[in-house]
């Protein structure tokens, strides 16, 4: 993918020499990087590994979905301390996750620690039993679940080879 992107920035800058101005544009540059995306595009199955661009767009859709994520959890924590509906029952439970690589389980655990409503008390031996706090047990734990797969399958988007 690394080769894939100086390949990229190699078109781009061909493009600009190319284009014979005489200083060096930026909309020049950027016309042909974006020439460049696309002559990968068409050549990328020569290439060993997936599009670049692939991974770059995985990204984008990771930080929306924790942008969204964090958002409609703030909401439902701000309602039950302003409207509580009786008793919070905080309390923990252990989740066991599917992924592997130790980056892969950091950035999950960052996630869902800046994540309101949930804290991740204990990472287990084995790397992969989470032992969560939540704000509300009978509320949150279904969410909390419910975000933790869909931030390990974001995760897996990203990293997957």
């Amino acid at each position: 993918m690394l080769a894939q992107f100086l390949l990229n920035l190699v078109i781009a800058f061909l493009w600009v020499f190319l284009n014979d101005e005489t200083t060096f544009e930026i909309p020049t540059f950027i016309a042909g990087y974006l020439i460049g995306i696309v002559v990968i595009f068409l050549l990328h199955r020569f290439f060993e590994t997936p599009f670049y661009l692939k991974r770059v767009i995985s990204i984008i859709k990771l930080m929306g979905i924790f942008n969204y994520e964090l958002i409609t959890s703030s909401f439902l924590i701000m309602k039950q301390i302003i409207v509580p509906k009786g008793r919070i029952n905080p309390g923990t439970f252990e989740y066991k996750t599917r992924l592997e690589n130790d980056w892969q389980i950091t950035s999950l655990v960052l996630l869902l620690m800046l994540t309101p409503g949930s804290a991740i008390l204990r990472v287990g031996q084995d790397n992969q039993t989470f032992t969560i706090h939540t704000m509300d047990l009978h509320v949150n734990k279904p969410m909390v679940i419910k975000s933790i797969k869909i931030y390990e399958n974001m995760i897996l988007e990203v990293t997957r080879p």
